[in-house]
């Protein structure tokens, strides 16, 4: 099997005119089909705090994340950053992509001074070892999640 080419990624936060291209991206996502909408997007990135990294390969938005920098209390009142919607368009999966979003994530994390990033990820995707050769730790913590039924 033959490996996909690389290619030349331009990072940028996305803006609300990005919002088609990132709710068509959040559904390769979830598996719930369900996706707010292009004006709740809008909602999302007016969040203080919240940025929305995209890779574009030439015009097509080929990956992203969310990074929400929040504040807090211990560490001397250091913020957390935590990543989530992590997902790479299958059209360009081992491309590099999300390694490139995330690292960005990571370093605007600790620019904004934050003590850890924390990021989750469901069991059975099989994204474990991707996060931990970016340098993420499962066994410091345990993550726990609770759903409204």
């Amino acid at each position: 099997m033959s490996r996909k080419k690389r290619v030349e990624m331009i990072l940028r936060a996305l803006s609300a005119d990005d919002a088609l291209a990132a709710c068509a991206l959040y559904l390769e996502l979830t598996q719930s089909g369900q996706v707010a909408d292009e004006a709740h997007f809008a909602r999302v990135l007016a969040h203080p705090g919240t940025t929305v990294l995209g890779a574009f390969d030439q015009d097509e938005l080929a990956g992203m994340a969310t990074l929400h920098i929040l504040p807090n209390m211990t560490y001397g009142g250091r913020p957390y950053g935590l990543i989530e919607n992590v997902v790479t368009a299958r059209s360009h999966q081992r491309r590099g992509v999300g390694r490139l979003v995330l690292t960005r994530l990571i370093d605007m994390a600790w620019e904004a001074h934050a003590y850890k990033v924390i990021l989750l990820t469901g069991t059975a995707r099989g994204a474990q070892g991707f996060y931990r050769k970016i340098g993420f730790d499962d066994t410091d913590k345990h993550g726990m999640v609770m759903r409204r039924p």
